[in-house]
């Protein structure tokens, strides 16, 4: 049983009706726990396979273990923001708080495709067949008030986010069959489902909060008030919805943590937020940001010859990373009539004139997106299914077509000239077998007479500039599109209760796919308000294929499964899919220095530093 203790101002810690209401419903919890399985305490974990580094390892190998401190770094972040809890569905939170603030049980290596290490817990060891996992902290470890963190805090934490953190936590942590503390440093997790062998991992990365400072009460309710952390850095200034300052924790805990060596570098780090990326880009050539990462072609190419540029006092980096560059596209919401044909869909996709639009808007500096895993041997297209995909399919007939099968799919291809007359008979022909005709210059539906209009929602002027060039090409067919440009926080909640006929959004994937699928694809998000399956996907083979991914153990089979979904998803042209940088572009005041070996996933801000002092 873990007992009471006292807090700085002599307070007793756990005491409250709340904290003990928490303790009593996981202590029933702990009833449930089955003898262990035999495990061995390890200093990491692997999706799949064994840590790459070794238990004695000095620095993750992309940092520079004696990069200077000190100095001030300003990003810059569109929107705003108006809580600064990350971890409640409410609101729209601000940048940089967790890692940097708020800390997990482990910190993941961006040199691998899934593994983590030790942090807050020192370490972790599960059974083969991950029946269930514990976590030891590190008697080191404290909250930025002082208080040492305790199994106690990460109980409260798991109880608190299950019942009262976003979706994502909430359906995740109800897979735990049961948890209880194992002394004052120790928490085991027993799990529901040993088939999903990713849920140990995503434990790990469960933030620990603390119990001594937050109320379960209050805790969904938007707040400028910080939480206490136990990370590097603290809050030390904001302009509600403009900026937001962090100052780094003199006796910070974790400093010489293998994990945190050469990272965390500046001793504050600001966020200042912009309406537009002109407005921003403006700010970053005055030198009023430090570091800007660019994701628009033409602005890259033609932009960024300024005299700072030519003086080398701006750097222009260019990146290429093993990370897939995941699905960006114009998302169909398929819970509205107008979409829930595919053959619908699938017309409106062959009306994206993506040549002509690389070539006028982008200067020629874009790929298309063939994938939802695009840019890595997780992608489906180009290469046919093999037998394990065929078999995982198999309960599914004619739900994956077969050119998407073969693997020759691929987004439809227009002559460039914006009036490509073959692409559009072949849109009208498919619109026709769905029911809708060009009736004196509009498409209307057979019987009723209908007009095809939609909205397409955006929240800011580069996703308007091609959502207007879209609806032009859409003219052509008869289609009504307009477009709307909402704020930041009327954007966000309107995606959040899924009310919108069309958005742009880009779903960032990894190297180790797993249970973030379900938030994404999975019949269950398609109808919970703040899950990312914004297309209303409701296809049980999607959930089988999700299924296969979590519960694969070896490298080849769970690569296979990845690929069975991605052709799932292809197949239900839930999204145009719209195109890619052929780099990740960085533009940085080269007062900023960062390591000469960039992670497997590309450029880790944490490991830079400041060479100068800041301007």
């Amino acid at each position: 049983m873990i007992k009471p203790r006292r807090t700085r101002s002599g307070a007793v810690r756990g005491a409250t009706p709340l904290r003990r209401a928490f303790g009593a419903a996981l202590a029933i919890g702990a009833l449930a726990l089955a003898a262990p399985a035999a495990a061995t305490p390890a200093h990491g974990i692997a999706m799949h396979g064994a840590p790459a580094l070794p238990q004695d390892f000095i620095s993750l190998p992309y940092a520079r273990p004696d990069a200077p401190k000190g100095g001030r770094v300003t990003y810059g972040w569109l929107g705003g923001f108006d809580t600064l809890n990350p971890y409640a569905y409410r609101g729209v939170q601000a940048q940089g708080l967790r890692g940097a603030v708020y800390e997990s049980l482990l910190a993941r290596s961006f040199d691998e495709p899934f593994t983590l290490y030790g942090l807050v817990a020192e370490s972790v060891e599960t059974p083969d067949d991950r029946s269930w996992v514990t976590f030891r902290l590190n008697p080191r470890a404290r909250f930025s008030d002082g208080e040492p963190i305790t199994a106690e805090d990460v109980l409260f934490t798991f109880q608190l986010l299950k019942e009262h953190g976003h979706p994502s936590y909430r359906s995740n942590y109800r897979r735990v069959k049961a948890a209880a503390a194992e002394g004052e440093r120790a928490v085991r997790f027993d799990l529901a489902d040993s088939e999903d062998r990713e849920l140990p991992l995503i434990l790990g990365l469960m933030p620990v909060l603390p119990a001594h400072a937050i109320d379960p009460k209050t805790f969904e309710d938007t707040t400028l008030k910080p939480i206490v952390g136990s990370g590097p850095y603290v809050i030390s200034a904001l302009e509600p919805g403009r900026s937001l300052t962090l100052r780094r924790d003199p006796d910070y805990w974790g400093a010489e943590l293998p994990v945190n060596r050469g990272l965390n570098n500046f001793d504050e780090i600001r966020y200042d937020y912009y309406r537009d990326s002109n407005t921003m880009f403006e700010a970053f050539k005055k030198g009023l940001i430090d570091v800007l990462p660019e994701s628009d072609p033409i602005r890259w190419t033609t932009g960024y010859d300024f005299p700072a540029v030519r003086r080398g006092e701006v750097a222009l980096d260019r990146f290429v990373s093993g990370r897939p560059w995941g699905m960006d596209g114009l998302v169909f919401n398929t819970r509205k009539p107008v979409f829930a044909d595919v053959r619908v869909r699938e017309a409106l996709s062959l009306l994206f004139d993506y040549e002509w639009m690389d070539r006028n808007l982008y200067g020629g500096a874009t790929e298309r997106t063939r994938s939802y895993f695009e840019g890595s041997h997780l992608a489906s297209t180009g290469r046919p299914a093999d037998e394990k995909e065929r078999a995982l399919l198999a309960p599914f007939p004619g739900v994956v077509r077969d050119d998407v099968m073969a693997g020759t799919w691929r987004p439809g291809s227009t002559d460039g000239s914006g009036r490509d007359r073959e692409q559009l008979r072949r849109a009208l022909d498919l619109l026709a077998e769905a029911g809708w005709r060009v009736q004196n210059g509009e498409l209307r539906r057979d019987g009723s007479g209908e007009p095809f209009r939609f909205e397409i929602l955006v929240k800011e002027k580069e996703q308007e500039r091609l959502a207007l060039a879209y609806a032009r090409g859409l003219e052509r067919a008869g289609v009504r599109a307009t477009v709307r440009l909402a704020d930041s926080t009327q954007h966000f909640r309107r995606l959040q209760t899924y009310d919108f006929d069309m958005i742009q959004y880009k779903w960032l994937t990894s190297l180790s796919p797993g249970v973030e699928q379900k938030k994404y694809w999975s019949v269950a998000a398609a109808d919970t308000p703040g899950e990312r399956n914004y297309m209303g996907v409701k296809q049980p083979a999607v959930d089988a294929m999700i299924a296969a991914l979590l519960s694969e153990r070896e490298p080849a089979d769970f690569e296979s499964a990845v690929r069975a979904l991605d052709r799932v998803l292809l197949s239900g042209f839930y999204v145009v899919p719209l195109f890619h940088p052929k780099e990740q572009w960085v533009a940085r005041w080269t007062a900023v220095q960062r390591p000469e070996t960039t992670p497997l996933y590309g450029p880790a801000p944490e490991t830079w530093w400041r060479d100068a002092p800041a301007r």
